[in-house]
């Protein structure tokens, strides 16, 4: 079946013989696939009609950059008169070209791009790493490798002192002793894998110290309980984001569950008739099965049934404007962020994170023991939750089942 709507298959029919009708057809059949709206569907087949044959015929195997696309919309905004043409050529040819493979990305890489890439490979293949993991790993080293390469430091020679050098220019006044710490830990790593491999002296990793971290100092911020009934209660409407996000925050306040782990739930892991729900715990590795209690099941459900929008995407959790594609981990801090900024309440983290621990500290308060804490969790350790609940193990005090329900 065609996707591109009556008046998609209309405009196709009479504009089979402009240049890349196919291309143009298949990247609007997409888009209709995606949850485009008719609407949206008709002025990205008027600006490919535009963009097209102004692309010359070695498009496909030279492919098409910023610039050229910039000189295309020039034309359309002198031909249109409307300062919003050009924008509108940009913005339409762009993602059409990078769904074609045409698209020609400006030259961002450095001297080191190639050594990232393969630490990144072999930080997930070799190690296991979590994705959100990864990106933070290769936030920190890409950017004390981008610092090696616009300071003329060659890897090969790196010393002590160069070491030394970045973190007095990088972190002083601006990061805390958190980030300094997470910084060289993942310095340590990343220099003793390089010097195993003979990129730079074997020796180097080892002249790394972390600063001292203060008991609790790196806890996340959990909110009073009444918060988080505040922030359920102000997602409670009718509006079809709130119904999405109140699910979202249902499953971050009651499961603890990970930003990852939200956006990676997918449909066929609800089991309505036996009443659980099945996690996969990225820290684990591992599926997690839960029951599925009646305030979050009732969320999932009206999110699915009358808001979600129709897709092939089995993850549970899709953006609200097309193109419909799962959630990524960041909307999950949007999501809590605009609850605890809407309600005005004063927090030192605002993210999902923050639920996840109110998730743990009400369990603590209802008496749970570390492990069962843990277990809630998806802790790999009891070290883990008992920095995590702010508490000493040997204070907990061992207990019976905990009705998920209270939660509420």
């Amino acid at each position: 079946m065609d996707h591109t709507t009556d008046a998609g298959r209309s405009a196709a029919h009479y504009h089979d013989d402009a240049p890349f009708a196919e291309e143009r057809n298949r990247y609007l059949r997409h888009c209709a696939e995606r949850g485009a709206t008719h609407a949206s569907l008709k002025i990205k087949r008027n600006e490919l009609l535009w963009i097209a044959p102004r692309l010359g015929p070695n498009a496909p195997s030279e492919g098409i950059d910023i610039e050229v696309l910039r000189q295309i919309a020039i034309e359309r905004q002198q031909a249109h008169g409307a300062l919003t043409a050009a924008r509108r050529v940009v913005d339409i040819g762009r993602p059409w070209l990078r769904f074609l493979g045409w698209w020609r990305e400006p030259s961002t890489g450095f001297e080191y791009q190639g050594q990232l890439e393969e630490y990144v490979r072999w930080m997930r293949d070799e190690r296991g790493f979590t994705p959100s993991t990864l990106e933070q790993w290769i936030r920190v080293i890409g950017r004390f490798l981008r610092w090696c390469d616009q300071t003329n430091r060659q890897l090969g020679d790196l010393q002590a002192v160069d070491i030394d050098a970045y973190f007095v220019s990088q972190a002083t006044g601006r990061w805390s002793r958190v980030s300094v710490a997470t910084t060289a830990s993942a310095l340590r790593v990343f220099l003793r894998y390089a010097g195993k491999r003979g990129l730079c002296a074997n020796n180097l990793a080892g002249s790394i110290d972390r600063p001292r971290l203060y008991r609790e100092e790196s806890l996340p911020y959990a909110p009073n309980w009444s918060d988080v009934q505040r922030m359920l209660a102000d997602a409670d409407t009718d509006k079809p984001r709130d119904i999405r996000d109140r699910a979202i925050l249902l499953l971050l306040a009651v499961y603890g569950m990970r930003s990852g782990e939200i956006v990676a739930l997918r449909l066929d892991r609800i089991d309505w008739a036996g009443g659980t729900l099945g996690l996969f715990r990225l820290k684990r590795r591992q599926p997690q099965i839960y029951p599925l209690v009646s305030s979050v099941a009732e969320a999932l459900a009206r999110y699915i049934d009358t808001v979600r929008p129709s897709s092939s995407h089995p993850e549970v959790f899709l953006c609200m404007q097309a193109p419909r594609r799962p959630l990524k981990a960041g909307s999950i801090y949007d999501v809590a962020n605009r609850r605890f900024v809407a309600l005005g309440i004063e927090a030192a983290h605002r993210g999902g994170h923050a639920l996840r621990h109110a998730c743990a500290s009400r369990l603590l308060a209802e008496g749970l023991s570390i492990k069962e804490i843990g277990d809630h969790l998806g802790h790999r350790s009891a070290a883990t939750t008992s920095i995590y609940a702010k508490v000493n193990l040997a204070a907990l005090r061992e207990v019976g089942a905990f009705d998920l329900g209270a939660l509420q």
